[in-house]
């Protein structure tokens, strides 16, 4: 009989405030922050995380958000090319867009929220109708990774499109390859490149009258830019010497205060202040002066350069006329510093709320990159010199989680309660709800374990010492100096009455487990270690285990082996020799039968614990394994690694039963359930994760065919999805692709092929339906009325009759079932013997009138993909005919009613005002004649729109 296995899966991601993978969103009592997959909504006054924007299935990591200028949808960009609108209300997913095949970098809405700019790491621009959720076209030009889009919209179009309207018609982009680029959107084409640094660009930002551009680049350098409005509303014109007209013109450069990289510029949508960001740890903000302050300041450099001057000529200083004419302003007189606003850790990104706060003052919002948040008020400028104005720290959230990566794990004896400890705190979590409990700060810590009681909590730490922590005062009880090195493991021996630790000061000491008491009161105890006994070892002792049956101690040394003794006498039993680098971790099974070792050398080894062989060596993980740990009462084991995965291993088989993904860093710390319910792991990610054993029965094979058919659909997408060459690389093979500057917008992905292949499915049905009737139609002609009765017709599907459907509504359900951002990707997949089938369905879709908009969008995509094949082939006329006459009378029933509808509607809206109007007057009780009255006297009544 084949074994079976309970699956486990994952659950929330929990320790994680605010990620570095992504810029944040702050609207003033909200912050949107990326956490690693997910989106998190927190509430940065009360410190309570309000939504958790989560996908289930999806694992790949935020790169961008962008918050929609109409308020409620976000766009959110992701580390596998893929961007989700979210919808903040209903914290779903609205639509999702598949086009890049790279991280996404940058978004950009437009001003009417119908469009959305997307840039990636594949150096794509792509512009995404967010309506008709399709991707409009796809820009190629630059040659490295898109880092800033700006939508242009105080700018109407040059040249009339119907399909622009009074959209924003130009967009500017920045890129890793010191380049800034203009586009035209209504010809699709790039109208301007300027190579505006020496190295990489990383920030760009317009200003509100959007007539100055700021570039900032690797090298700590600030560009200012001017934008000619004139140029842009005539078009590109030749000069006379041949040159054509610039849009952008270089103007300056602003100096900064350090020379880091210029990672982040924001105007303030309201205030007259300049954020920039060019240090790791702080930002600088500059004021915007007024044009009466520059003129002010104009002159009165004037009246002193002339005074200077007239001295020189030894004039007297009052007969020097002040003569402040107008002077070209500056860029160093528009932008003044005003203060600079340090945080506690590493800026990650900063944001802006929409309005100020009272009395002018406004708040500025930091996503850290040691998993925290900070707002800053920036007080009001006033032009007293006495108080210098400094930015204070109005809210921080670093609680829910720990700056540094979690390094340790340990559950309580019931699994009630999680310890997690890392560089500089202790973190007690409960497992059931995942809100943290305490923070204790320790030192660093490299291992850790629940006392008899579950009250106190042990720590060891790089120094060599043991820190105890009293959970229930959440204080710290008593620090032992217990070795003169790094502390590396702490394990205590099933009766509870000694504690071993090991470490790599070459020494394994115990430790009685004691209470003392506290002064008189004999209740008041606490718990203490006292040094019992020293084992010296000829290397670093890495890792210390008891056997369950309190008989032996396993100790693994840097010199790769582990050495077993007897644990009452210390006497030597066994040498575990085999691995090529040190044990990082072990454990021993419930019956004391088996010990597994895990290795830097990717290795885990199962040994005998009676002689000492080894049952089994295993190519565990891609990098070095970290942990290993039994499930209690079974030989099943878990592995984590360097290699970011979870792994669940039957010991006595020596197979892979489940292979967890989840972690976006490498995995340092496990912790297996003392009931094996669940397992938990802790990471470089600053995360913890709970995986919990479900009631689903998992098969090898089965998994293993699972694992498969992954693979090769993965392929088969990546093989469809070729990698085009990037314009201008030089590659022989590629000049055709070199030269389409605009492409269209397609990316095959697993799911795209499955609705094409249900597509395909469907068509098939349906001919095989349509082609059964129609034999036996010619069956029928010629024949009698009996014959016919005695002829049977063809039996109907079961499918076709389970939902009681035509072939060709059974077409169309299945086509609607196919998500619209995905509809055009899954028609590529089709053979051109199933476009003819389609456009027959088509045909008749547009005869009964049935979902018209998507019949329009269908058929039209089809006609320019397949456009040579359907003109070569003459067959198609029979169908393409009365499509055009079908398609072309629905339409025209369709926008008569539109316009009817639209006529309706302006009527009753006329009516209402009017209504409303008369109701309004007649409500304050003036009749004709006093109404004339008050408008004689110049008191007319506005009338309310409501």
């Amino acid at each position: 009989m084949v074994q079976s296995y309970l699956r486990h899966g994952p659950t929330q991601a929990f320790g994680v405030v605010c990620s570095p993978s992504s810029n944040s969103v702050y609207d003033g009592k909200f912050a949107y922050v990326p956490a690693l997959e997910d989106v998190l909504v927190w509430d940065v006054k009360t410190g309570l995380m309000v939504a958790m924007w989560h996908e289930t299935g999806h694992r790949a990591e935020v790169t961008c958000i962008e918050r929609s200028p109409k308020g409620g949808t976000f766009a959110v960009g992701y580390a596998d090319g893929s961007i989700r609108l979210w919808e903040a209300s209903s914290k779903s997913v609205v639509a999702t867009f598949n086009g890049h095949k790279r991280a996404v970098t940058a978004l950009a809405f437009d001003d009417a929220a119908a469009r959305l700019a997307s840039g990636s790491q594949d150096t794509d621009l792509i512009l995404w109708d967010i309506v008709g959720e399709a991707g409009l076209f796809r820009l190629r030009g630059h040659r490295d990774q898109i880092t800033n889009i700006r939508f242009l919209s105080r700018y109407p179009s040059s040249t009339p499109s119907a399909s622009t309207g009074t959209s924003p018609w130009l967009l500017m982009t920045s890129s890793k390859d010191t380049l800034v680029k203009l586009w035209d959107l209504s010809t699709q084409h790039c109208v301007q490149t300027i190579v505006a640094h020496r190295a990489e660009v990383w920030s760009l930002c317009l200003n509100s009258e959007q007539d100055l551009l700021l570039t900032g680049s690797n090298e700590g350098e600030l560009k200012a830019w001017k934008i000619e409005p004139d140029a842009l509303l005539q078009g590109i014109k030749e000069s006379g010497n041949g040159e054509l007209s610039k849009v952008i013109h270089p103007v300056s450069t602003l100096p900064l205060a350090s020379p880091h990289r210029v990672s982040q510029i924001a105007f303030h949508p309201t205030l007259p202040y300049l954020f920039i960001q060019s240090h790791d740890r702080s930002v600088e903000v500059f004021r915007v002066r007024a044009d009466d302050e520059i003129r002010k300041k104009q002159a009165r450099r004037k009246k002193r350069a002339d005074a200077k001057a007239a001295m020189g000529k030894g004039e007297k200083v009052n007969d020097v006329v002040d003569n402040a004419d107008v002077e070209k302003v500056e860029l160093a007189d528009l932008f003044t510093p005003y203060l600079v606003v340090r945080a506690t850790g590493k800026i990650k990104s900063f944001a802006l709320p929409d309005g100020a706060r009272p009395k002018g003052a406004t708040q500025l919002f930091f996503a850290l990159s040691n998993n925290a948040i900070e707002v800053y008020t920036i007080p009001q400028y006033t032009k007293s010199k006495e108080n210098p104005p400094e930015a204070a720290r109005l809210y921080s959230l670093d609680l829910p989680g720990h700056r540094t990566d979690v390094r340790t794990l340990s559950l309580s004896s019931d699994d009630s309660l999680l310890a997690s400890a890392s560089n500089g705190s202790l973190k007690i979590w409960n497992t059931r709800t995942t809100s943290c409990i305490r923070t204790l700060q320790c030192g660093h810590s490299v291992c850790s374990s629940f006392l008899p009681g579950d009250q106190y909590v042990v720590i060891g730490t790089k120094s060599g010492e043991m820190q105890i922590f009293d959970l229930s005062s959440s204080a710290l009880v008593e620090t032992i100096s217990a070795h003169t090195a790094t502390l590396w493991s702490i394990h205590i021996r099933p009766d509870q009455q000694v504690l071993v630790t090991g470490s790599a000061d070459k020494d394994v000491k115990f430790w009685n487990i004691e209470w003392r008491q506290l002064g008189d009161d004999s209740n008041n105890k606490v718990i203490s270690l006292v040094h019992a006994r020293t084992l010296k070892m000829t290397d670093d002792a890495l890792s210390v285990r008891y056997s369950p049956n309190g008989k032996l101690l396993a100790v693994a040394l840097l010199d790769s082996t582990v050495k077993v003794f007897y644990q009452d006498t210390l006497k030597f039993f066994l040498s575990l020799y085999g691995h090529k680098l040190p044990v990082l971790s072990m454990d021993i099974s419930h019956d004391s039968k088996l010990i597994v070792t895990s290795s830097a050398d990717k290795n885990v080894k199962i040994w005998g614990l009676d002689f000492g062989d080894c049952h089994k060596s295993i190519f565990a993980h891609d990098e070095s394994v970290m942990q290993v740990a039994f499930e209690k009462k079974s030989h099943f084991f878990w592995t984590v690694g360097k290699d970011k995965l979870l792994k669940y291993w039957d010991g006595d088989k020596f197979e892979n039963i489940q292979k967890l993904e989840g972690h976006h860093g490498e995995i340092w710390a496990l912790a297996v359930s003392n009931f094996a319910n669940f397992v938990v792991t802790g990471s470089h990610d600053k995360s913890i994760r709970i995986w919990e054993k479900l009631d689903e029965p998992l098969f090898l094979e089965e998994e293993r065919e699972h694992n498969l058919e992954q693979l090769y659909e993965s392929g088969l997408a990546d093989a469809l999805n070729r990698e085009d060459f990037p314009i201008g690389s030089g590659d022989p093979t590629s000049e055709v692709l070199a030269q389409a500057e605009t492409t269209n917008v397609s990316k095959q992905t697993t799911e795209t092929l499955m609705a094409g292949e249900r597509i395909s499915e469907a068509l098939e049905l349906a001919d095989r339906e349509i082609e059964a009737y129609q034999t036996y139609e010619k069956v029928k002609e010629g024949l009698s009325e009996e014959q016919m009765a005695a002829i049977q017709p063809p039996p109907r599907n079961p499918i076709l009759v389970a939902h009681n459907l035509e072939p060709e509504a059974w077409v169309l359900r299945v086509v609607e079932g196919v998500q619209s951002t995905a509809l055009h990707d899954a028609l590529l997949v089709l053979p051109f013997g199933k476009v003819m089938s389609l456009m027959v369905c088509l045909n008749l879709w547009a005869k009964r009138e049935w979902n018209m908009p998507l019949v329009s969008r269908i058929l039209f995509f089809l006609l320019k993909t397949h456009h040579h094949q359907i003109v070569a082939n003459r067959t198609m006329r029979t169908t393409l005919i009365p499509l055009r006459a079908h398609l072309r009378a629905a339409l025209l029933r369709q926008k008569s009613t539109i316009n009817y509808n639209l006529a309706a509607l302006q009527f009753i809206r006329r009516q209402s005002d009017a209504r409303r109007t008369a109701q309004f007057y007649d409500e304050v009780g003036l009749d004709e004649e006093k109404v004339l009255a008050k408008i004689s006297e110049g008191k007319k009544r506005k009338r309310v729109n409501i």
